[in-house]
């Protein structure tokens, strides 16, 4: 993995997500470890974020690195005009790696192609979030004992959820049994079902949450995301179409755990919260150790 960037979860084979998978767990046993010292991390952030820049800059700071960039666009020199090209090659002749999170589909995979050093996506537009989604991985394989032959509920925003299309992606290598759950408005694009098909995999659709507890090892609440909806009143038609609360739980099978990517509004109820099916936050810590193992494997200071 040595100076490739990771822009879509499938420029990484499963061989190495079990790779990245091995080395946040020592990160998570030993999170302290100056691996980076001498090395800069440009963290460029044109859409605001609070999970995943604050865990990106703290797994940099652990392993000793210095971190320069921007949490908003607004102040950099792209309100004068510049290009994102320009950007992206002046800062890749600062920093070792960039970190970057950018509103428009496909803006992290245009990057890497004009930076001279590796370009990590920490999310771009409806697209992909592949960092997100190893940290998922990690929890999965974490609460699960495995990754292999699970199911998985995901539900809420299946057609905007960047999340959730790199999960299907990543976990259609693992023999994995699909619940959608969503609104009609917000299916599961055909273009992602189709990495469940290529895999001979099984999916089923729904639109009652309570029809998938009883046989998921994993529910995947995500967010009606207001951000993405060109038309507001679409919006108001599905923004509280889910709502998980404590009381839903008693058919669930005794191993499952909830996941989400955050933040949430009102899907998951405070409730939840303190049952032994909540994992969310613990979820959120883990971001850390998978960035750290991801930052230090791209740098090639440790294989």
């Amino acid at each position: 993995m040595k100076g490739k960037s990771l822009i879509s979860i499938t420029d990484y084979n499963k061989d190495e997500y079990l790779k990245i998978l091995e080395i946040a767990s020592s990160f998570k046993a030993n999170p302290r470890q100056r691996l980076l010292d001498n090395y800069v991390v440009a963290s460029l952030f044109f859409e605001p974020s609070t999970r995943t820049r604050l865990s990106f800059e703290t797994a940099a700071n652990r392993l000793g690195a210095r971190v320069v960039g921007f949490s908003e666009s607004g102040s950099t020199s792209l309100r004068k005009g510049e290009s994102l090209k320009d950007t992206i090659r002046m800062v890749s002749s600062y920093a070792d790696i960039i970190v970057m999170r950018h509103p428009v589909d496909g803006a992290s995979r245009w990057a890497s192609e004009v930076s001279s050093v590796p370009v990590i996506n920490a999310g771009d537009g409806s697209n992909q979030h592949p960092t997100q989604c190893l940290l998922d991985l990690y929890s999965i394989k974490e609460t699960q004992g495995t990754l292999d032959n699970l199911n998985i509920a995901l539900v809420g925003d299946l057609k905007y959820g960047r999340t959730v299309h790199s999960l299907v992606e990543a976990m259609s290598n693992f023999n994995t049994t699909f619940q959608l759950v969503s609104p009609l408005e917000l299916k599961l694009p055909r273009v992602v079902k189709m990495h469940i098909k290529n895999n001979n995999l099984t999916y089923t659709q729904h639109v009652d949450i309570n029809e998938a507890m009883p046989t998921a090892d994993i529910v995947y609440m995500t967010r009606i995301q207001k951000e993405r909806f060109n038309d507001p009143m679409e919006y108001e038609k599905v923004k509280n179409s889910y709502s998980l609360t404590a009381s839903m739980l008693g058919p669930s099978k005794p191993n499952m755990k909830i996941l989400h990517p955050l933040p949430r509004v009102n899907e998951i109820n405070e409730d939840v919260d303190n049952t032994t099916q909540a994992y969310y936050f613990k979820q959120a810590e883990n971001g850390v150790y998978v960035r750290q193992a991801l930052l230090a494997a791209i740098l090639g200071v440790i294989e």
